[in-house]
């Protein structure tokens, strides 16, 4: 039942062997069991280079680290908020998603691409800076802290995953979300980060589904 209603939220497209899946605004604990299934069949080549686009509901994701997972309020007040805590099993700290925020999670074979895990993750790190310089913000790389930074402020986190050469995970982009959820706890376990989000740096709102279709253009042309 899970798989069935998951995906009959999303709408796909498949462009230069590259296939697209706009979830909408979905469900984090839906989305993460459908990765799992989509690196299964990944995996036994019985679909193609693949990934999610979506935004989510209100969650806090834990990583792998433990030493970097750190949340500033219990989980029973962020329940009371209405916030979901999830514990996964991705690279870096703790993260939040919510609407307004573009999220990313490639279903790539890292060997069939000739990819790396860095060059992958360098290749995220590109996508979401030319996505973001579409909309007037010069994002850059910190060296030793993927994702993507204005100066000290961070505006686009990554934690994956690669299993048997597959990736799942990803990368999520602040647009317009309410930064508010951040408050919680300490973005990627680094003190005295402040996220920052489109909006706050240009005063700016944009149509979430444009900007999911600029974010497929940019996939195609990096990943097909």
């Amino acid at each position: 039942m899970l798989e069935k209603s998951t995906i009959e939220i999303c709408k796909s497209k498949i462009a230069n062997h590259l296939h697209i899946i706009d979830c909408g605004l979905a469900n984090y604990r839906e989305t993460l069991q459908l990765q799992h299934r989509l690196r299964e069949k990944r995996r036994r080549d019985e679909i193609p280079n693949s990934v999610l686009i979506l935004e989510h509901n209100p969650v806090i994701t834990l990583g792998a680290r433990q030493s970097a997972n750190k949340l500033l309020a219990s989980k029973e007040d962020l329940a009371q908020k209405h916030i979901d805590v999830i514990d996964i099993r991705r690279g870096g700290g703790t993260t939040a998603h919510n609407p307004g925020q573009l999220v990313f999670y490639p279903i790539l074979n890292l060997q069939q691409l000739k990819l790396g895990i860095s060059e992958y993750i360098r290749e995220l790190e590109s996508i979401g800076a030319e996505l973001l310089e579409q909309l007037g913000v010069h994002a850059e790389r910190q060296k030793g802290y993927p994702g993507l930074w204005i100066g000290p402020k961070k505006i686009a986190s990554i934690g994956v995953r690669v299993s048997k050469f597959i990736t799942y995970h990803g990368m999520a982009m602040n647009i317009q979300n309410d930064l508010s959820i951040f408050d919680s706890i300490t973005p990627c376990g680094l003190d005295g980060v402040e996220m920052t989000s489109v909006l706050k740096e240009t005063g700016k709102r944009h149509s979430m589904s444009q900007l999911k279709e600029r974010l497929s253009q940019l996939l195609i042309r990096h990943f097909s």
